[in-house]
């Protein structure tokens, strides 16, 4: 996610993706689905655009990229209105990984020009295999200009042998291993193409004569596009004039036929609440969350003086944080929701320090509490995950200084105890606090310094998750049951899509 979720001990997702076809102001209309994806991805952004050049007879893109937030990366108005011209456009924000961030060419979209024409890559995900096939192609004498994974997909479809050029990049996707989702530009087209287990989504939505795909709905929301569907696991769903016309679009499947295998984090935390997702609102999911919780593990007043309030870790457990409480309510244990921390939105990169005393600085700078609704009262927070532990201590800390009775932590999530090779930025096995406490949730009540905790279980957590059609998730970061297999030594450095 952003520096702020390193700040705060949160996973974090590797990118949001954008693209749209056929509209007359591509490049703005990616501006405001970029912005509304800010959440997924804030180190870079960057857009490619696609229009004909009248004078040489052929199709160009303009390409604008930069580091930063998508309203300092764009905020000289002539970059959308004149630079990126053209009516079909592709955007990328990005989240990278340990030491991919000061190289620029990292920065997507990334944009080749081979034989077929001009190509454009969005790519939200981790490509598996990719140390593997990187080393065969530079055997071949292929030179790579990024550290990215991302960057595989152009050389492969450059290679491929295949007659044309929608068969030359399903060829290179059938090659790569892992999670992607995928938006393409060409000279005639806008591609989407997702891996074969579903892991990331991407959503397709309609803009009267236009299509539009997206990480998330919220995207399509910004700018007042329909929500059409999703693009299937494993499919490759091509968007040109001939569809636009016609109202039927072209779609190609890969070769490999696998169980969908959603990342079940993308509906715990990383997704906004007002998306729709997996074919599901997040919004929804959530609360869910929090009334099995509630279920599972309540938090009841001893006596008829005592005084149960429930708080959230703003923002982005703050649905879960209603499902809890409406569920407790039903069971007729008297709590009651409070607003008991107040986050800053303004905390900047200024305030990233790196020693322990600057990080404990910044949470007090990012959250304060209410003093008058913590004093006296049996506190409840609820928060979506616990990764290394640091900041939920200092969390804590500061709400004891707020002088509560007792404080009681709950989780919509089970124990992260795993690292992740689809597309998300976890600490090592031996940062988790999980795993320094050998799963045992009573050492990590101790060291968190609770009266109580409770992980929501494996088994409520996939009944929260819809089932529809069969879908099942990838639940490696907490069971260690990768679906797909990962080169060993793939290290962060290169692995920043």
């Amino acid at each position: 996610m952003t520096e702020q979720d390193l700040l705060e001990g949160k996973p974090r997702c590797h990118c949001g993706i954008f693209g749209i076809f056929n509209h007359p102001n591509a490049a703005v209309m990616t501006y405001y689905g970029l912005h509304a994806l800010q959440h997924r991805g804030q180190e870079a952004t960057g857009i490619v655009t696609s229009d004909f050049d009248l004078v040489k007879r052929k199709p160009r893109f303009h390409t604008h990229k930069g580091v930063g937030l998508v309203a300092e990366v764009y905020k000289d108005p002539l970059i959308l209105k004149e630079q990126l011209r053209g009516r079909a456009a592709i955007g990328h924000n990005r989240y990278s990984t340990t030491g991919a961030s000061e190289n620029k060419f990292n920065i997507q979209p990334l944009v080749v020009n081979y034989r077929e024409g001009n190509l454009a890559l969005g790519h939200n995900g981790n490509l598996t295999n990719f140390n593997s096939l990187r080393e065969k192609l530079q055997a071949e004498g292929t030179i790579f200009q990024s550290t990215s994974d991302s960057e595989i997909l152009l050389h492969l479809t450059a290679h491929s042998r295949k007659e044309n050029q929608i068969q030359q990049i399903k060829e290179a996707l059938d090659a790569v291993d892992g999670a992607f989702s995928l938006v393409m530009l060409t000279d005639t087209s806008l591609i989407a193409a997702r891996d074969a287990h579903g892991f990331r989504p991407l959503a397709l939505g309609k803009l009267g004569e236009s299509f539009v795909v997206a990480s998330e709905t919220c995207a399509f929301d910004i700018i007042g596009a329909e929500y059409v569907g999703e693009v299937e696991p494993g499919e490759i769903l091509v968007i040109d004039q001939e569809g636009i016309e016609s109202g039927t679009l072209k779609s190609y499947h890969l070769s490999k036929k696998q169980t969908p295998h959603h990342c079940i984090f993308e509906y715990i935390y990383f997704s906004r609440p007002d998306s729709k997702i997996f074919g599901e609102n997040v919004d929804k999911v959530r609360r869910k969350l929090g009334k099995l919780l509630a279920q599972q593990s309540p938090v009841k007043p001893e006596d008829e003086d005592d005084r149960v309030v429930v708080i959230s870790v703003p923002d982005s457990s703050n649905t879960a944080t209603l499902g809890f409480v409406r569920e407790s309510i039903k069971m007729g244990e008297d709590v009651r929701l409070e607003i008991g921390l107040i986050r800053s939105h303004y905390v900047g990169r200024t305030f990233i320090m790196p020693d322990q005393e600057g990080r404990e600085f910044n949470v007090k700078n990012k959250f304060n509490t209410v003093k008058g609704v913590i004093k006296g009262r049996k506190v409840v927070i609820v928060d979506d995950s616990i990764v290394r532990g640091t900041t939920s201590k200092q969390l804590v800390r500061l709400i004891r200084e707020a002088e509560p009775k007792e404080i009681h932590f709950r989780v919509t999530s089970p124990p992260i105890k795993h690292p992740c090779h689809y597309g998300m930025d976890f600490p090592s096995n031996a940062e988790l606090i999980a795993n320094r406490c050998d799963s045992d949730v009573e050492k990590i009540r101790q060291e968190l310094g609770v009266d109580s905790l409770a992980y929501l279980s494996m088994e409520n957590l996939l009944e929260a998750a819809p089932s529809d059609n069969g879908a099942q998730y990838c639940t490696a970061c907490f069971s260690g049951t990768y679906p797909v297999p990962f080169d060993r030594e793939t290290t962060k450095d290169v692995n920043d899509a």
